[in-house]
């Protein structure tokens, strides 16, 4: 039995890989996103925070320790979800590798019994943790944020060398990969950013779908609700055509591009 810390899981989910799909949220994340949408993952520990909803103050728990065999009976209850629609499982957090042992063991037991495994990652983690659990995921959600190495450490407070080492990685083992681009107004939108990306992705003849991810503001709202640190306000969301336009910019390079998870 290997335990591990989850704060989540989301049931019929439909935008986090292929088909109807469980994702298991795992705490715990090496990096510090400006505008990250689920800031309480960020703690690896179980958290007692003060959350606020209509000006009424109470006290929630954050996280709880879970099995690999119970967060696999959770997986295997909707198995038939999963076989009519293409689905599985996806991990998610956080950044699912910094628990790689628990992690690897739900992997292998979803493995064999047949059922369609992803993992929604940061690429930040060690090449060791990445090959042992490579066997045993289908597709990789991988997001890329930002190429300029100043930029990621000042908006992220890591650097990006381990992050695209693990994608050049994956994609020297033909590995199924998705990227996902979070669109930031102002931060990973620039028309500089974007040149980045796309020049360093024609690299990879292998790329399965690059997906753009339009900022959404769930993140504000638990900043408010958990008294989380704000680190640039509020940010405005895109209008429709103007994510339509990125889109065709990538498209007209020859990439499958969509929009959404």
């Amino acid at each position: 039995m290997v335990r591990g810390i989850i704060f989540d899981i989301k049931k019929y989910a439909l935008h986090d890989g292929p088909g109807i799909r469980t994702t298991i949220f795992l705490k715990g994340c090496p990096l510090d996103c400006w505008w990250c949408h689920n800031p309480e993952s960020k703690n690896d520990q179980i958290e007692t925070i003060q959350q606020k909803i209509n000006s009424v103050t109470s006290t929630k728990i954050i996280g709880k320790y879970i099995d690999d065999d119970e967060v696999f009976q959770e997986i295997m209850k909707d198995e038939l979800f999963y076989d009519e629609s293409g689905g599985g499982v996806t991990f998610s957090g956080g950044e699912p590798l910094m628990q790689s042992e628990f992690l690897l063991s739900i992997l292998k037991k979803c493995k064999k019994a047949g059922i369609h495994t992803a993992i929604d990652t940061s690429g930040y983690c060690t090449n060791h943790d990445l090959k042992k659990i490579m066997k045993y995921t289908d597709l990789f959600l991988f997001d890329l944020k930002l190429i300029d190495n100043e930029l990621h450490e000042k908006y992220m407070n890591t650097n990006n060398d381990i992050i695209l080492n693990n994608l050049e990685y994956l994609f020297s083992e033909d590995r199924n990969i998705q990227i996902r681009v979070p669109l930031i107004p102002g931060i990973t939108d620039t028309k500089e950013n974007m040149n980045d990306i796309r020049g360093y992705l024609e690299q990879f003849k292998n790329l399965f779908l690059l997906n753009f991810i339009p900022y959404n503001q769930f993140g504000e709202d638990k900043v408010l609700k958990f008294n989380y640190p704000n680190k640039f306000g509020k940010l405005r969301l895109y209008k429709k055509t103007e994510i339509d336009e990125i889109a065709e910019n990538f498209k007209r390079y020859g990439f499958q591009v969509e929009i959404g998870g």
